[in-house]
């Protein structure tokens, strides 16, 4: 029985383990993606020998610290590129798949490992892949083509470092613990505050000393005056002679004489103290700086680390689509916060996903258009100026269906449909952003319920950055994606609206402007001004924030400022009280219970102590759109307008109908329910339903022949059906599809707002 010592020092050694295989199956991965698209035979034997090499070290590790599947499914790694070596099998897709199964059941050993747990289960199923993969052949060289099914595989070029200024010195280096190092940064941003309090003191101090400049200029008119009373009291008269009168003068006199010197020895003292504490101000602020800044770049991290996720994503996907494409990575050197770096994951997946599925044509598609069977995605990463970087993701593929789209935000009330064919390009593409617009025919594992590009919007504007599309017809698409460096602090206007203060992002500002009030003129039911030369919509801010504005805010003065911000093409001027000046804030989050407040993307402390919001430009212009000034033949649909819709649940267990039924209810929905698919063909032939929600397993007549007999009717043919079942096969998924379901929804991963957006984008 091992003590409770050699316990430890063994948790010890499977951590560190866990680190070293990290970097192992990494390069592992990569290895085998770039073996998978040459056909040099010398780079072959070159990269066939490097997976070796890691798989054997990894091996070795792995008895070392007593994890014996691991160390198996090493070796059976290791002897299957000792066969690709000896040239005794061929190089093939089943011996990549197996080789690509291999490394994923390593790597959620690990992770479950890692949780305290031992879970094995994927070794055994990549052990007998590989045992498959390693059936005797007929002996090849290595030089051969790889023997793959077409369409071949994702080709991968590697990201190409960007240029730096100089070459950093490489020394020593310490691993450190994620959780330290952001709870450094942390505090290191907490001094920002400190000094920004700094600055506000010295601040304070000039203000207060030249509260005295009032009192100076009274005192300077008054001082001949006081010189000629004086002179009018004889002090050398003795007391019996005095008049009272005059010893009280001579009192009166001598108080403000002395009032004078006690307040010009408190001004220089002031006036002191306050160049003191600018003088602490200045060298702290600049301490402050220089520890943010080595701190910013101690989190920074080559995107590397992003994009290395990308060629086994595009590979995978690419194969289940039966489409070849080459994957071009550059500006893998640029540095990013780290924490930028892990919230764009999310994004840049679906962006390669929806190139994929939307962007890139099947190969026949491909050749038939002239283009070569390979398509091309780009993703490339530059640093543009000392604050900013862009992230730019472009296919090569059929470009954006810009009247599929329009039809789409038609039929999900998110435009009026006489106001789609007065939509610009720009205006047209902002709209594939929206929530539930999708050109998909259908809902599949990869795409279709038009959450996807919501989704990157959402988390690169949570991040402070903005996102544009560009896109030609059979040319390809590209995505700008433009990104902070860093997360710590934000650089702002400070305004203010109806007496509270606001912090406006200079990411979303174009340009900050004066505007005369004989200037702004109503155009279609809404005020506008003229902005370059072209009419621009003009809206209050404290409006849009529903703020109550008093009638002093709107006083009669010539001149009003006003906060011109950008979104896609669309430009809008918001008037403000007062603009007040430019500077740099530390961002706060508003903490779980607010993780999403519209029009807020956080909240700062100023250095007088005032807690100030700080505003989403985007949210703002969203907010403008909608609700300051709809009016006929504007842009944005009225909600109000639509009609509520009828839904018929088809459902056998009263659990899950009486679940259903609250749920789009509670959406505001008219429900009726059915107990099994002739219940609920029964009441399709009198009553009218906008969309059926079903289940597949009925008595009498299960969900898929309900969904063929809506199919074959004339007048039902095209009721949207979305399944919600418990079978969750690749193959029930097909038959329902076949039988013309329009959605499919496996009750193992049911979530009420998944249902909801479904439903939403069928009615």
């Amino acid at each position: 029985m091992a003590s409770p010592q050699e316990d430890d020092f063994l948790a010890q050694l499977q951590a560190t383990f866990r680190i070293e295989a990290q970097e192992h199956l990494r390069a592992m991965s990569a290895g085998l993606l770039e073996l998978e698209n040459t056909a040099d035979p010398a780079v072959q034997r070159a990269l066939i020998e490097n997976v070796f090499r890691d798989a054997h070290s990894l091996k070795g590790a792995a008895r070392a610290v007593n994890l014996a599947p691991l160390e198996t499914l090493c070796q059976a790694i290791e002897g299957l590129c000792a066969a690709l070596k000896r040239g005794e099998i061929q190089p093939g897709r089943a011996i990549f798949d197996a080789l690509h199964r291999a490394l994923d059941a390593l790597e959620a050993a690990l992770g479950s490992q890692a949780g305290g747990g031992a879970d094995y289960a994927a070794v055994s199923d990549a052990l007998a892949q590989l045992a498959r993969a390693h059936s005797p052949g007929a002996p090849v060289s290595l030089g051969a083509a790889p023997a793959m099914a077409p369409p071949a595989p994702a080709a991968i070029i590697p990201p190409r470092a960007a240029p730096v200024a100089e070459k950093p010195v490489v020394g020593e280096t310490v691993r450190i613990a994620r959780a330290k190092l952001d709870a450094l940064l942390l505090q290191t941003e907490e001094l920002l505050a400190v000094k920004l309090a700094l600055r506000q003191r010295a601040t304070d101090l000039y203000s207060l000393g030249r509260l005295g400049a009032p009192w100076r200029k009274s005192w300077t008119r008054l001082a001949p005056d006081v010189r000629a009373l004086r002179q009018t009291v004889a002090p050398e008269q003795t007391a019996a002679a005095v008049d009272p009168h005059a010893v009280s003068v001579v009192r009166v006199l001598d108080f403000l004489e002395s009032n004078r010197t006690c307040f010009t020895a408190l001004e220089g003292r002031l006036n002191d103290l306050a160049r003191v504490v600018e003088q602490d101000a200045h060298a702290v602020g600049t301490l402050v700086d220089g520890l943010l800044d080595d701190m910013k770049k101690a989190v920074m991290m080559p995107c590397t680390a992003l994009l290395e996720l990308l060629p086994r994503l595009v590979r995978d996907v690419a194969h289940e689509q039966n489409k070849n494409i080459a994957l071009v990575m550059d500006g893998g050197g640029v540095e990013i916060d780290r924490r930028i770096l892990e919230e764009m994951k999310d994004p840049l997946i679906h962006l390669l996903r929806n190139g994929i599925d939307h962007g890139i044509e099947t190969p026949d598609r491909r050749a038939a258009g002239g283009k070569p069977d390979q398509g091309t995605i780009t993703v490339s990463i530059a640093q543009i100026d000392s604050r900013n970087v862009e992230i730019m993701v472009g296919d090569d593929g059929a470009g954006i269906d810009m009247a599929g789209v329009k039809e789409a935000a038609v039929d999900r009330n998110i435009i009026a449909a006489d106001a789609a064919g007065t939509l610009t390009d720009a205006q047209a593409l902002a709209l594939i952003f929206e929530s539930e617009v999708s050109t998909s025919p259908r809902v599949t594992k990869v795409s279709g319920r038009g959450l996807g590009l919501a989704i990157v919007r959402e988390k690169v504007e949570k991040l402070g950055g903005r996102v544009t599309v560009e896109t030609c017809p059979g040319r390809g698409t590209t995505f700008h994606i433009l990104l902070p460096l860093t997360l710590a602090t934000v650089r702002g206007i400070l305004v203010r609206v109806a007496g509270r203060l606001f912090i406006l992002p200079l990411a979303g500002v174009e340009r900050v402007v004066r505007i005369r009030r004989d200037a702004v003129k109503t155009v279609e039911g809404r005020e506008t001004v003229l902005y370059g030369g072209r009419p621009i919509a003009l809206v209050w801010l404290a409006d849009v924030l529903e703020l109550h504005r008093p009638p002093a805010a709107d006083p009669e003065r010539p001149l009003f400022p006003a906060v011109v911000l950008v979104w896609a093409d669309k430009h809008i001027a918001f008037g403000v009280d007062e603009v007040l000046q430019e500077q740099e804030v530390l961002t706060k989050s508003l903490g779980r219970q607010l993780q999403r407040v519209r029009n807020i993307s956080g909240a700062t402390v100023l250095g007088s102590g005032v807690v100030v919001p700080i505003l989403n430009a985007a949210d703002l212009l969203k907010s403008a759109l909608k609700g300051a000034a709809v009016r006929p033949g504007s842009l944005v649909a009225e909600k109000g307008a639509v009609p509520r819709r009828r839904i018929l649940v088809v459902e056998d267990s009263i659990t899950a109908r009486l679940l259903l039924k609250n749920i789009l209810e509670s959406a505001g929905y008219q429900v009726q329910t059915a107990v099994d698919g002739a219940e609920a063909w029964a009441l399709l032939q009198h009553t009218p339903f906008d969309l059926v929600v079903s289940d597949i397993e009925m008595p009498h007549l299960d969900g898929f022949a309900l969904t063929a007999k809506i199919r074959a009717d004339k007048q039902r043919a095209a009721l949207p059906v979305v399944l919600v079942t418990a079978l969750e096969a690749p193959a029930h998924k097909e038959r329902g599809f076949d039988a013309g379901a329009n959605a499919y929804i496996v009750k193992s991963s049911f979530d009420q707002s998944n249902l909801l957006e479904t439903v939403r984008r069928f009615i």
